[in-house]
């Protein structure tokens, strides 16, 4: 069995340990890039959502080298993503690829579900063996997301950006060699203390926060690479949803101890009261913690035609209002330009700080 899985961010360091610990061959797909976009629209419906059309052009790719079994997540509700293995199975069938697909749904009630159907995949391994390696890619997953915050923060901060880029891949490629949590904590030891080393310009950046769809939150092929180019205009990012959170609340139940979307759902419940799919309440929800937070503006981001998050836009211009902060929603497709989204920021990035020049103008303007 040769697995293969969809990119989503730098998520495949850990389904790769994952899949090692259960003693797969595993081909990661090649990094998304424009040929994986072409791919994905060349083939996919024309109205479907980028998250599905990057996602067969990521399992072709992989077919291509060799990969016979796919293993991706499930959903429900009325966001399309319960719906796509499915689809992208016929896109691929039609094709010509012959291959077995593997679902991973959320557990209804106990973990132990989760847990037979990872055992499906590697039946040679004992339940102690599976433990022990979704807990090694459990370590992984959060590691990669320290390193990832520690970008964020120092990428708007610093005089050489290049170079802090540089700390993130190489802090990345560090978590991937680990074998165990030991060299996973050194690992992300070494790249928080290479970004505290590097000389700062010394202004305070704006504060953004990011909310919206999770896979175009997380997937930079699929937003232009909006962190990055944020954080070289001179804004930190707060991204509404981690990876490990996401895994937590949507494959584990959120059973584990970390940050979860049950608050920004409470904040929501003033402007948005019900489950609408996907992650359109959370959307509503973090914005309005952002917005408590005192971050000086939100950017929302989803697919292009993405219901739940058109629903959330409906609403955010109320929170803009009451809260009193600036929101801006962003969608994407495969017909977004590198241009356009940098205009857009730039534009949004002027008015948020000339706002906050005047808010502080008159804070200190004698009564």
């Amino acid at each position: 069995m040769r697995v293969t899985f969809p990119h989503m961010g730098n998520a495949w360091i850990a389904i790769k340990c994952l899949f090692e610990g259960l003693k797969l061959e595993v081909v990661v797909p090649p990094p998304c890039t424009r040929k994986t976009m072409e791919l994905g629209v060349r083939y996919s419906p024309e109205f479907a959502c980028l998250p599905l059309k990057i996602n067969i052009g990521n399992y072709i790719e992989a077919l291509e080298m060799g990969a016979d079994t796919i293993v991706t997540a499930g959903g429900w509700g009325p966001c399309r993503f319960g719906y796509y293995a499915q689809v992208q199975r016929d896109i691929l069938k039609d094709l010509g690829y012959q291959f077995d697909l593997v679902v991973l749904e959320a557990p209804d009630s106990r973990l132990t579900e989760l847990l037979g159907q990872v055992k499906s995949l590697g039946d040679r391994v004992s339940y102690f063996e599976i433990t022990r390696a979704v807990r090694l890619a459990w370590n992984k997953l959060k590691a990669v997301d320290e390193v990832e915050e520690g970008l964020r923060y120092f990428l708007p901060r610093v005089t050489d950006r290049h170079r802090a880029e540089n700390i993130f891949r190489q802090g990345l490629e560090d978590i991937d060699a680990a074998s165990n949590r030991k060299e996973i904590e050194a690992a992300v030891n070494t790249a928080r203390s290479e970004f505290n080393r590097l000389a700062t310009c010394g202004e305070a950046p704006v504060r953004i926060g990011l909310v919206g769809e999770v896979y175009t939150l997380l997937e930079p092929s699929s937003n232009c690479e909006i962190e990055r180019k944020l954080g070289y205009l001179g804004a930190e990012v707060r991204r509404s949803v981690s990876l490990p959170q996401w895994v937590n609340d949507h494959l584990l139940g959120g059973i584990l101890r970390v940050a979860s979307c049950k608050d920004a759902i409470g904040c929501a419940a003033p402007y948005l009261n019900d489950w609408v799919g996907g992650h359109g309440q959370e959307t509503v929800g973090y914005s309005v913690k952002l917005a408590r937070a005192g971050y000086d503006g939100i950017i929302q981001i989803g697919p292009l035609t993405c219901m739940p998050e058109i629903v959330a836009q409906s609403i955010l211009g109320k929170v803009s209002e009451v809260e009193g902060v600036p929101v801006m929603t962003m969608y994407f497709d495969e017909q977004s330009g590198e241009a356009g989204v940098l205009t857009r920021l730039e534009a949004f990035l002027d008015m948020v700080r000339r706002r906050k020049r005047v808010a502080a103008a008159g804070a200190h303007r004698p009564s």
